[in-house]
């Protein structure tokens, strides 16, 4: 018998990592093309309030169809083919090198976003069900941690290629490479994992396994409302970065790699703590996310530098156990409704919190500290709340 486990857990770990080194590269694609979008449609012509349009747009629907494609995925059991779905959308990106239009270009940015939207709800499914074998938090946080190394290569991978001469289509252009690895890897994965949800069976009774809308849920959901809105997001970091001359254009984008490597490493930390102590390390998010507006918007470097390694570190526990913790807290048979509800919640939450945050620090610098630190201290609350029911469950 232990044997036969051991065999399962180093199954479940292969497919793991072989999912990571999928999010890897396709991160190498679409966060190294993230950082020139920008520049690109202005480029073809696109105006200030075009490119912002194209942004908003692309995430708005990046966040809220996976509420549709999370419903679907689970109705049908159709993860992989959502799954595939979503990462073939990814040549989207390399498709640019042939964009002689904003709007076309435009077009292919909004196609990237709608496939992360079809395929984060079913991969995250897929996942943990592996997940259950090695551990929710370690699992996430293997595949959390490969996924930052592809958002560090991918930036650099483009501005290595501009500073040796080449233009914005040439840098597209060679993203069919690692494009071409996703799909690839997948199917290796596909392969040696066609059914993962056998590697978890529900030991729920059936009318109970139905449910998704639990008391636990709401709270869940409440609380990474609350949370997330009071996250200063890096792009409006980075805008205080730059209109104090606190750091160069050069510097900038290094600063945020540097949040993507804390990211990685925090990772696999809290992962491995949330398995030990489950809900308790949710903590970490809003009694770090206090202090990050206050360092982070300062015009100190040194305080600067604290803030954006808090940020990541905020980051990686949000991209890691905030995942784990939806398998945990959710029944088998709406486990892709679940994530698409998070997803959703989580998009929303953030969209808001930018938003407001973006206003308040017009007006006044410390009204926006008031405002991010007010969500932060109202999740606490409910977070401990959550932890209670959980207990009594």
């Amino acid at each position: 018998m232990n044997k036969e486990v051991s065999q399962r857990k180093a199954r479940a770990l292969r497919f793991i990592v072989l999912m990571g080194l999928v999010s890897l590269f396709g991160d190498i694609v679409y966060e190294g093309a993230r950082g020139v979008t920008g520049p690109y449609l202005a480029l073809l012509g696109a105006s200030a309030f075009a490119v912002g349009l194209v942004g908003g747009l692309g995430e708005f629907i990046g966040y809220a169809l996976r509420l549709l494609s999370g419903f679907i995925a689970d109705r049908t059991k159709a993860y992989w083919f959502f799954t595939f779905i979503g990462y073939g959308l990814i040549f989207s990106i390399p498709l640019l090198s042939f964009a002689n239009s904003w709007w076309v270009a435009a077009l292919f940015i909004i196609m990237e976003r709608a496939g992360k939207a079809f395929r984060s709800p079913a991969r995250d499914t897929i996942l943990s069900y592996a997940t259950k074998e090695v551990g929710r938090g370690f699992g996430f946080g293997i595949h959390e941690a490969l996924d930052q190394i592809g958002a560090i290569v991918g930036p650099l991978i483009f501005s290595f290629i501009i500073f040796f001469g080449g233009d914005y289509r040439a840098g597209f252009s060679i993203l069919w490479i690692p494009a071409l690895i996703v799909i690839v890897i997948l199917v290796i994965a596909r392969n040696q994992l066609p059914h993962p949800e056998k590697l978890e069976t529900s030991e729920e009774p059936e009318e109970k396994d139905s449910k998704i809308f639990s008391r636990v849920f709401i709270l869940y959901s409440l609380f990474t409302f609350l949370s997330v809105a009071g996250f200063a997001n890096f792009p409006l970091i980075s805008y205080h970065l730059k209109i104090k001359s606190i750091m160069s254009d050069v510097q900038i984008p290094t600063f945020y790699a540097l949040a993507m490597g804390v990211d990685a490493i925090v990772a696999i930390l809290i992962g491995k703590a949330y398995d030990r102590v489950g809900l308790k390390t949710l903590m970490v998010i809003p009694l770090l996310s206090l202090f990050i507006p206050f360092l982070a918007f300062s015009n100190s470097i040194a305080s600067v530098i604290i803030g954006v390694i808090l940020w990541g570190g905020v980051l990686g526990v949000h991209e890691t156990i905030m995942r784990a913790a939806i398998a945990d807290l959710t029944p088998i048979s709406r486990r892709g409704s679940a994530y698409g509800i998070f997803n959703t919640i989580y998009g929303l939450s953030w969209l808001l919190g930018g938003a407001l945050m973006g206003i308040l620090y017009e007006i006044s610098l410390s009204y926006l500290i008031i405002l991010a630190a007010l969500f932060e201290l109202a999740s606490i609350p409910v977070l401990l709340v959550l932890e209670r029911e959980q207990k009594t469950k």
